[in-house]
């Protein structure tokens, strides 16, 4: 495997960009090592600029979830382009991807789009704010939401991958209105109610955290915190940016049977394009301007070529289930392989899967909140994820971050990732 072109280039944009990359956990340094520069994807395969093929694991951090360069949303957004790119106006399509998303996604009834995840996430807690008149709000240890002033305590994934889970420039004004909880702790929330009584405004979570590796709820803890909120009267915000359209149709709101107040998206809605939504209950939404009070506003939010993209993604979803199913069954293939072969040699790592998303921990010990992924041993895992480099394998960069997998691994992909792993966890054992 030949990286020099991806070395040369990390070392040039080292001048121009801090770090050297746009989005944190790019730089590999949680693992060691360079990142790689990609320069194309396609299906299941992933092409860096020196040439080398890689079996995806990640799928740009989920979106990708029929694979890459799928034909219907390539055809979609040049078809879109065709017409301009934007126009700083209202568009059919945009009436189009709202009405379909609230007719997949059971709490929403209105939705607003915007850019990404993090404006969707901040959007969603001042319009709670605004609704409640309250100002305090509950997340979760290590679930992170973006890179909002309010969400950077107790971040996970980017900010933990940096070893600083928590940011400079973030201030005490801001950091005292943000309550942490540990996931899966329905006790430490109802200390929190009873501490702040009447000020909370909204909890806000990942049902099913991907943040800090794939963590999931126990059995009541959702519909525990629905009911805690409904007798608060405290928004109830699930962050579905990575689950939304990845776990069912509906979200992991829908799998799980708990409806939230809100919910905001991103990922999957663009069909790979960068876009969020936030939406929610009428009498919430309806507060937002120009309709109500909250103001929020984005110049290039419903552009015409995200639309056009994630309206090709979520038809094609909406109208073929089984992809679900299809989904799963990969999922199922690799974790329960991944399983097979570590028990086969000796090792009692942990393994979370659902769905089209799991994690191997590098730790024996059950993962179900912040606190236990953070007892993994992240050395390890970095041998690891070396490992598989080499064997053509490309996972996420970090022990805190869920892989996502796509209808594009076949089985024989399936049999070559299973291969690898066993190579791989043989070598850094040796």
């Amino acid at each position: 495997m030949n990286i020099s072109e991806s070395k040369r280039l990390f070392s040039e944009a080292q001048d121009y960009i801090p770090g050297g990359v746009n989005s944190p956990v790019r730089a590999f340094k949680a693992v060691g090592g360079n990142p790689l520069f990609i320069k194309s994807a396609n299906g299941a395969f992933l092409y860096d600029e020196d040439g080398n093929e890689y079996i995806e694991m990640i799928n740009s951090w989920g979106p990708m979830i029929l694979g890459h360069n799928h034909p219907l949303i390539q055809e979609a957004v040049i078809k879109a382009m065709e017409s301009g790119t934007s126009f700083g106006a209202p568009t059919a399509k945009e009436v189009e991807i709202a009405e379909l998303i609230t007719s997949m996604v059971p709490s929403i009834e209105k939705v607003r789009m915007v850019n990404s995840g993090t404006e969707a996430t901040m959007s969603a807690i001042r319009l709670a704010r605004g609704f409640t008149g309250r100002d305090k709000f509950i997340k979760m240890e290590g679930h992170y939401h973006g890179h909002g002033d309010s969400f950077l305590i107790a971040a996970g994934s980017g900010a933990m991958t940096m070893g600083n889970p928590d940011s400079p420039g973030v201030t005490s004004g801001t950091a005292k209105d943000t309550l942490l909880a540990p996931y899966n702790d329905l006790d430490a929330i109802r200390k929190l109610v009873e501490a702040n009584p009447g000020e909370i405004a909204a909890l806000i979570l990942e049902p099913v955290p991907g943040n800090m590796g794939l963590c999931l709820p126990q059995v009541g803890y959702l519909e525990g915190l629905r009911e805690i909120c409904t007798t608060e009267g405290i928004v109830l915000i699930f962050d579905e940016v990575m689950t939304g359209f990845r776990l069912s149709k509906g979200g992991a709101q829908e799998l799980f049977g708990v409806t939230p107040d809100m919910t905001t998206l991103g990922k999957i809605i663009g069909g790979g394009m960068p876009v969020g939504a936030y939406g929610g209950k009428k009498e919430i939404m309806d507060f937002v301007s120009p309709a109500g009070p909250v103001y929020q506003a984005g110049t290039l939010s419903g552009n015409p070529i995200a639309m056009s993209a994630g309206l090709a993604m979520l038809n094609e979803l909406n109208n073929n289930p089984q992809v679900y199913n299809e989904l799963n069954e990969i999922g199922v293939k690799i974790s329960s392989g991944v399983k097979e072969i570590n028990s086969d040699l000796g090792l009692d790592y942990t393994v979370n899967h659902l769905g089209s998303m799991y994690s191997l921990f590098f730790s024996n010990q059950t993962i179900q909140n912040f606190e236990d992924a953070k007892g993994s041993d992240l050395k390890m895992f970095g041998k690891y994820f070396q490992a598989m480099l080499k064997r053509g394998v490309y996972l996420a960069p970090s022990q805190f971050e869920s892989l996502f997998l796509s209808t594009a691994l076949t089985d024989d992909l399936i049999g070559k990732i299973l291969a690898a792993h066993q190579e791989s966890i043989k070598e850094i054992h040796s």
